[in-house]
């Protein structure tokens, strides 16, 4: 099976068609949000296209395909919008026989991990940074900002296809990549 990753749209239509059409474009199996999906936060200057409503309505058409969970931006007043459920801090799933704890970031972090076993990979957004590593067995991965990367870093998404975790700019160019293997 194939999943998507994306986070941190801050409210970018024009970010959100692109995540969009490269979900349809890989035929990924699920399209995974890891939260700050509308509000751009008063930290954030406001992203390319800025348009939370259509935003949702774009997200929305795809509500089937989609697993979220929310960050520090995202509101109960943006539940009441989204045809998904995306008020939970986290979640957890098995992809590809790999357990994932799945955040935003902001409560859960790499500095502050849950209780993980060897083997087992931890996905979250908020920093804006591409990640892809193995830190003592635990697999270490954010896709990015799609809307607003920080430290020079290119608008980013997520694809993990088998046991390929690989972390792509929107021209299709590889920015990382990691094997996730279950035995470590």
């Amino acid at each position: 099976m194939k999943y998507f990753f994306a986070s941190d749209i801050h409210g970018s239509a024009f970010y959100t068609k692109k995540i969009l059409e490269k979900y349809k474009e890989n035929a990924a199996d699920k399209l995974i949000l890891l939260g700050d999906l509308l509000y751009h936060g008063p930290r954030n200057d406001l992203p390319k296209d800025y348009s939370p409503k259509e935003v949702f309505a774009l997200l929305n058409a795809f509500k089937d395909d989609i697993i979220a969970v929310r960050g520090n931006c995202d509101s109960e007043v943006d539940q009441m919008v989204l045809e998904f459920p995306m008020q939970s801090d986290y979640c957890v799933g098995i992809f590809n026989d790999i357990y994932f704890f799945i955040t935003h970031g902001h409560i859960y972090s790499e500095d502050g991990l849950p209780k993980l076993s060897k083997g087992s990979a931890f996905i979250y957004g908020h920093v804006h940074l591409p990640i892809a590593k193995n830190v003592d067995g635990i697999y270490i991965l954010n896709p990015g900002s799609a809307s607003l990367p920080k430290e020079n870093n290119p608008n980013s998404y997520a694809i993990l296809d088998n046991d390929i975790f690989s972390i792509y700019d929107f021209d299709g160019n590889v920015l990382k990549e990691i094997k996730l293997e279950k035995n470590i």
